[in-house]
């Protein structure tokens, strides 16, 4: 007899040791999931409360994060624990609030990772506008330059050709008597006063001009400085005073030539093209594909490892309770496999039973508390199927009956002899 119970209590074998590590190793990752579950909850729950606080009062926005978290994990473990074939309108009233919660939580999730993802871009976008502004508006400027330059080159080589023909009597103002004599004459010196006149505007011109180039180009390297500036801050003002510089000078070009300059367009402050992203409902404009992923896969993560935890039960059985179990189960009659690769029970009554007026009162309490305790899972009104955590359970119990049995059969053939 104790050699039986020694065999009994101390198996040998490859197998037995590589199912203790396995299921070591499974109870250890079962126990691990827990904290990383909560981690994923207080991640996720940190972004949904950055982004929600922006739009509400920051107490209200962490009453709200901890609803959304604590929602996303109950309706994730209910979710795992109910077949929609037993029971359809909660089935779906926890998926509802389990979407609704997770829509949330992306939400307003999205908005911190847009931030973290977007910063360096909206960076870029900012510099590029200013850039592009000030492209513009010299644009315009130089085309104005150019066509004035043009227009005064013209007239001043105009003035220049009635200068000579004045000079040899060609011009034709010049009176009939008076054509075709060579020399410095009146008609000569009139001319010569308006293109010297000119000639003088010209210059003042191309110098006004020249100064306006150098301002240009100091604006461009400086702006070309901007992107790669340690001290951001002292490069962007030199930018603004660059780009105020020009401004004046075309206005007073603008007074110079007659001409009205396009109005220079209004640069960002400092403090807008350094500001921090700021949670809004724009930014679902630019929308970020890689924002939302980060941001809904916490949420799967969370999901995910919530609904797993399920498979483990909530809380053990005592011997009582195990015992109790395993001799109301006995009683069902109808198991099989289902689809799921799961034992499964039908739980009514059979006909005969229905006949007899049969009680089952402990034997439905046992399902009762079996379901309870997430050792059972139910899949429509009738059936219900094993969790892993009872496969161990029962299999211990049917072993002890197996070595009582063995034991009674040995003690019976002892009394024999």
């Amino acid at each position: 007899m104790s050699k039986l119970k020694r065999t009994n209590i101390k198996p040998a074998g490859v197998g037995y040791l590589l199912n203790s590590i396995q299921t070591l190793f499974v109870g250890m990752l079962r126990i691990w999931t827990i904290p990383i579950v909560l981690m994923l909850s207080i991640a996720s729950g940190f972004t949904t409360f950055y982004g929600l606080s922006h739009f509400i009062t920051a107490w209200i926005a962490l009453v709200i994060t901890v609803a959304i978290q604590s929602i996303i994990v109950i309706c994730s473990l209910e979710i795992a624990g109910i077949h929609w074939k037993a029971n359809r309108l909660r089935y779906f009233s926890v998926m509802l609030s389990l979407l609704i919660a997770l829509a949330a939580s992306i939400s307003f999730s999205y908005f911190k990772f847009y931030e973290i993802s977007q910063q360096d871009t909206i960076h870029i976008n900012r510099l590029e506008q200013i850039r592009l502004d000030i492209k513009a508006y010299l644009g315009e400027v130089l085309s104005i330059k150019g066509n004035v330059l043009k227009q005064q080159h013209a007239e001043l080589k105009e003035i220049s050709e009635e200068v000579s023909q004045a000079y040899f009597g060609t011009h034709p103002l010049i009176p009939e008597e008076l054509k075709n004599q060579v020399g410095k004459g009146p008609f000569w010196r009139h001319y010569n006063e308006i293109y010297q006149q000119q000639k003088q505007k010209q210059e003042a011109l191309d110098s006004e001009f020249s100064d306006l180039d150098i301002k240009m180009q100091k604006l461009q390297a400086s702006l070309s400085d901007l992107d790669v500036a340690k001290d951001l801050e002292t490069s962007y003002f030199r930018v603004l005073t660059n780009y105020q510089d020009v401004q004046l000078q075309t206005r007073k070009l603008s007074g110079f030539i007659g001409l009205g300059l396009p109005e220079a367009p209004l640069l960002m402050t400092f403090n807008q093209f350094t500001q921090e992203v700021q949670p809004s409902v724009s930014m679902w404009n630019g929308f970020s594909i890689f924002a939302f992923i980060c941001a809904a896969m916490v949420d799967f993560f969370t999901v995910l490892l919530s609904y797993r935890l399920e498979f483990t039960a909530p809380g053990p059985l005592t011997a009582d309770e195990e015992d109790l179990v395993f001799e109301c189960l006995k009683q069902f009659t109808e198991f099989s496999i289902n689809e799921n690769d799961e034992l499964q029970m039908v739980i009514e009554k059979t006909e005969i039973e229905k006949a007899r007026r049969y009680s089952d009162l402990s034997r439905m309490f046992a399902v009762g508390l079996l379901l309870n305790r997430g050792f059972l899972r139910k899949i429509d009104q009738r059936t219900v199927e094993f969790s892993p955590n009872l496969y161990p359970l029962i299999a211990e119990k049917m072993g002890e009956k197996i070595y009582q049995l063995r034991t009674a059969s040995l003690n019976s053939k002892k009394a024999d002899e």
